[in-house]
């Protein structure tokens, strides 16, 4: 497995990212990650859509919960034909618990705790903490990458309109 040293910090730290980095034009890799419910969900099942995949750390963390209730409120409200996941290392019971809390309904989260297939296929997997850095990744209805957003600081905000900007030439 691919591994990238110092592309990310984790609070000034430098860490590892595993898997190979996916760039604009690419085709996106599929993965399996597990709903709320345990169920097992991979690209194909959101198929015909416009998906906007939210990477976060932790759902409770103060920057991923912002990210995630950001995307929940404003990013939604583009067409029907676009989706967004956001996808972390939290359980699924916990992340179905965050959502009832924070009243989260227009994002579909998705667990990557079990076998990080996600983080490796995207390039997203922090070795040293096991965890995924912060991003965005913007595919469009032919399964191909149209925007990849790695963030360099792990604790600190995504380009929320550079992911938008992508998602309105899409629709």
């Amino acid at each position: 497995m691919e591994k990238r040293t110092g592309v990310i910090t984790f609070a000034g730290n430098p860490m590892t990212l595993v898997g190979k980095e996916v760039k604009v034009g690419d085709a996106a890799p599929d993965f399996t990650v597990l709903d709320n419910g345990l169920a097992a969900k991979s690209l194909k099942d959101f198929e015909g859509k416009v998906k906007i995949i939210s990477v976060v750390p932790s759902l409770d963390t103060g920057v991923c919960d912002a990210q995630t209730r950001w995307f929940n409120k404003e990013a939604t409200e583009l067409s029907n034909d676009v989706v967004v996941l956001t996808i972390s290392m939290d359980l699924p019971f916990a992340q179905k618990r965050w959502c009832g809390a924070a009243g989260v309904e227009n994002v579909v989260t998705l667990s990557d705790h079990k076998d990080a297939s996600f983080g490796e296929a995207y390039g997203f997997l922090i070795e040293e903490l096991r965890l995924l850095t912060r991003g965005i990744v913007v595919i469009g209805k032919d399964d191909k990458v149209a925007y990849v957003e790695y963030v360099p600081e792990v604790t600190q905000a995504v380009n929320f309109d550079a992911a938008v900007d992508a998602v309105k030439k899409l629709i």
